[in-house]
């Protein structure tokens, strides 16, 4: 693992949350501080999924500034890959010692590889590995890994057991409900990956089938909770507010949630969820200028851990969710997505300062009309953050 070593940021971390909610009345299913993962203590039960080609080094740090998150993943990374030291995989594994607790998702079909993987991240620093059984990907899937991994328990579990007895350090398990509506076997899963070991398992709430399309299940989450006897079940999928947090762990009854789009609609969610979920008071959106300061922020950190040109060309996609609150945006979006170094953006920011003028009221509020929807979940396809298509290496 590559380490990184970065001075403090723009954001201000807040004390730990089990410090600022000492005498939080306890509830069955919310805002756990701390909570634990076999022995790995964590601030909160408030998670950041992977999501691939944005859950890089940069974006968690960003998080983790802001507050709420109690466990960080990385992006998939490719077993064999990675016992390879092959340079991409190596970069997706990328870290600094501000970026814990972490866990590294790993993905693979030899329990050999798997367990070999898990090892050398152990011996790297990582707190914990995820094992990815729901990535819906047909690349992935066609080579026996991700979602695939549903259809063939005795495998999953022999991968997860072998991992286990190789390191000390737990052994999660992210899946989907199953490949499709005919076949939801997470229930049966869930069960086999606890007797192999695995120390929490993630679902998230859809079909391989369906990809990122439609609703989520929260019936089929709760149906893998009862299915479980001690292990925590992590609840994902359509959290993008903190009221849809609070739905999850109502409904459900899982033991944490994981927040994978819903962080890049607003990196500030796991902070407001923590402080929904102990008040029942939801916080106001960041405004214009607190929003600019964490994206010059990111883009800084892009530029300091992957070189100015990378940083500025991989920062294209990742500053147009950022500009998605902004309001009107045209002049901002067409000129950042050529993006080519770091003193480019602040004149970029200049000139949309000017141009967005018009847009607002005497105050220097966005006119009504103008204004951004209420957070929520997304209702059309602008809304969808967009995931590769292809394999990892070419992520």
């Amino acid at each position: 693992m590559i380490p990184v070593e970065l001075s403090t940021g723009l954001c201000k971390k807040p004390q730990s949350f089990s410090s600022r909610i000492a005498n939080r009345p306890e509830t069955p299913y919310s805002l756990r501080v701390p909570f634990t993962l076999q022995k790995l203590k964590l601030d909160s039960n408030l998670f950041l999924s992977p999501l691939a080609g944005y859950t890089n080094l940069p974006f968690r740090l960003m998080i983790r500034e802001i507050g709420g998150v109690g466990l960080c993943t990385t992006d998939l990374v490719n077993a064999r890959s990675l016992l390879e030291k092959n340079r991409k995989a190596l970069q997706l594994v990328r870290s600094s010692s501000q970026d814990r607790p972490l866990a590294v998702q790993l993905y693979g079909t030899v329990p050999e590889e798997m367990r070999d993987a898990a090892a050398l991240l152990e011996s790297l620093g990582v707190n914990a590995v995820d094992v990815n059984m729901g990535c819906p990907v047909r690349k992935i899937c066609r080579s026996g890994s991700g979602s695939s991994m549903m259809a063939n328990h005795t495998k999953a579990a022999q991968i997860v057991s072998s991992m286990v007895s190789a390191v000390q350090i737990p052994v999660t398990c992210k899946m989907r409900l199953g490949w499709d509506d005919a076949n939801l076997t997470a229930p049966d899963l869930a069960r086999a990956l606890e007797d192999a070991g695995a120390a929490a398992i993630i679902v998230h709430g859809r079909t391989r089938q369906q990809g990122f399309a439609g609703n989520v299940n929260l019936g089929g989450i709760r149906a893998v909770v009862q299915a479980v006897r001690d292990v925590p079940v992590v609840g994902n999928g359509d959290i993008t507010t903190p009221p849809a947090a609070k739905t999850m762990f109502e409904q459900t009854g899982c033991a944490a949630i994981s927040i994978g789009r819903g962080a890049f609609y607003n990196p500030w969610i796991f902070l407001h969820t923590a402080h929904y979920l102990t008040t029942g008071e939801l916080l106001p959106e960041p405004g214009f200028e607190e929003r600019i300061a964490v994206m010059k922020r990111h883009l800084d950190l892009m530029v300091k851990i992957f070189g100015e040109m990378q940083g500025c060309r991989m920062f294209r996609k990742v500053a147009l969710q950022y500009s998605r609150r902004f309001g009107p945006t045209k002049e901002f979006d067409k000129r950042v997505v050529r993006l080519s170094n770091r003193d480019e953006f602040d004149e970029i920011l200049a000139v949309y300062r000017i141009w967005r003028a018009q847009f607002l009221d005497a105050t220097g509020e966005l006119l009504p009309h103008y204004q951004p929807r209420p957070l929520g979940l997304p209702t059309d396809a602008t809304d969808v953050v967009k995931v590769p298509a292809g394999p990892n290496e070419l992520w």
